[in-house]
């Protein structure tokens, strides 16, 4: 294992701030990428979700980075929303040595107005998916000229969702003296020829064959479509999982499956794209902070979900391409650590399953659902509540102000109170959920950095 404090380029500051986050020694994507990262040179790897890339090029990018100057000079491409926002918070949480550093994040979904304001006074850092940056590009309300890097992040990702295009478009606003940083599960033709594109002598670090399975212990079930549901129950009462998402093909599966399990007190709730960006952000957040236990959701949610670990991951349908398979149940494996998968296989999926063979060049292991059937439904309620306060980074509130509050005037136990997430205008807080309701009212009686605040339960 290298020890960070091994790259002389970071200040001690950025050290200390490492050693206080954790992070004691380098992944290997880190050790094999950092120092050139560090010394200014383009990168293509190859890495995995959950193997530390986002430190890799993100203590690159705030190395680059001079907050004396007030334009962008940072751009991270992401595919996904959910993957944009888990970046924009370690960068936040890596830069809290470096100040007056502005970090913006731009996706769609969120009103383009108020992005158009935060970009009045520029930031130094931008973490944003293809099609939303490309719109404030064309409006003329982000400049790109004097841009210092540019990250690809899950280039693979955004290919496969069509963003091939857009991609070309935003580089061709991008100076061609950029350092340009790209980072891919996987190493298609079409990869290889986008590096070759826009790379200057591009060092190819890649420390693991992605398509080699982590650690997980997979069952494979060969059930009728009709008796799914039956046995997803029996899986969940059986196993009693602390987190588990489900993952479906469709957006309509989602809500059935989810109401379904609601029905017999297991505690869920959908994932999809049909869901508002405010709506999608609380249920990451909840599931993220032990207040939902059962995730059901399309593959949006496949890559990007922040969640340090996943007890298990349910294919309620195969998916149709084997590569997606594996970053499914990869969720359920990350940075070493053992995982469980379990895929219900209908007779009309069974060429999916095959195609899933020739893919890992091995058999799949098939188990026997009749225990399954059989097993007696159990309620599985979640540990914790999400209590949302009004009021966010924009008003100044800190993780801080948040627990002096509940463990001062409204008297919670700390060893009660979990995750604190920030937003720009709210709050949300993970409590146990036998101290929720009391903790809430006593916070409406109470103040927070001598401000009353308006805060509910999120149900």
């Amino acid at each position: 294992m290298t020890a960070f404090s091994t790259l002389t380029q970071l200040p001690a500051s950025q050290l200390d701030n490492l050693r206080e986050m954790g992070y004691d020694a380098m992944t290997p994507i880190q050790a094999a990428a950092l120092p050139a990262i560090l010394d200014g040179r383009d990168v293509r790897a190859q890495a995995k979700t959950g193997s530390g890339k986002t430190a890799a090029f993100g203590l690159g990018v705030l190395q680059q980075i001079d907050t004396t100057i007030y334009q962008t000079q940072a751009l991270v491409l992401c595919p996904t929303r959910e993957l944009a926002d888990q970046v924009s918070n370690e960068l936040r949480r890596l830069a809290r040595f470096t100040r007056n550093i502005k970090i913006l994040t731009l996706c769609g979904g969120q009103p383009m107005g108020a992005q158009r304001d935060s970009l009045v006074h520029a930031p130094h850092i931008v973490v944003g998916t293809p099609g939303r940056i490309l719109d404030h590009l064309k409006r003329e309300s982000l400049d790109l000229s004097q841009l210092r890097v540019l990250v690809l992040d899950e280039a693979d990702r955004m290919l496969e969702m069509g963003f091939r295009d857009d991609m070309d478009a935003i580089i061709g606003h991008a100076p061609a003296s950029r350092q340009t940083l790209l980072f891919s599960a996987t190493w298609p033709q079409d990869i290889v020829a986008i590096s070759a594109r826009f790379q200057r002598d591009a060092l190819a670090v890649s420390t693991e064959d992605v398509t080699e399975l982590p650690v997980i212990e997979q069952h494979f079930y060969e059930v009728g479509s009709r008796d799914k549901m039956t046995l997803l129950l029996g899986l969940l009462s059986s196993e009693q999982p602390s987190s588990c998402v489900v993952f479906c093909n469709t957006k309509r599966e989602c809500d059935d499956v989810a109401a379904m399990l609601n029905s017999k007190e297991i505690n869920a709730l959908a994932l999809h794209g049909d869901l508002e960006q405010r709506d999608r952000d609380r249920v990451l957040i909840r599931f993220s902070n032990g207040s939902i236990r059962v995730l059901v959701a399309t593959d949006v949610a496949a890559r990007g979900l922040d969640i340090k670990s996943l007890a298990m991951v349910v294919n309620f349908q195969l998916s149709f391409d084997p590569e997606v398979h594996v970053h499914r149940i990869g969720r359920t494996a990350r940075a070493g650590e053992e995982g469980k998968a379990v895929s219900f296989v209908a007779p009309d999926e069974m060429v999916r399953a095959h195609a899933l063979e020739d893919y890992l060049q091995k058999p799949l292991t098939w188990s026997d659902a009749a225990s399954l059937k059989n097993q007696p439904i159990k309620a599985l309620p979640a540990k914790m509540m999400t209590l949302c306060i009004d009021g966010g980074r924009k008003a100044k509130i800190r993780a801080g102000d948040i627990l002096g509050a509940l463990t001062g005037d409204a008297g919670v136990d700390a060893a009660d109170i979990g995750k604190i997430d920030l937003t720009p205008t709210h709050a949300y807080v993970a409590i146990s959920a036998k101290q929720a309701k009391q903790a809430l009212i006593k916070l409406k009686q109470g103040k927070i950095k001598g401000k009353t605040c308006r805060a509910m339960l999120l149900q």
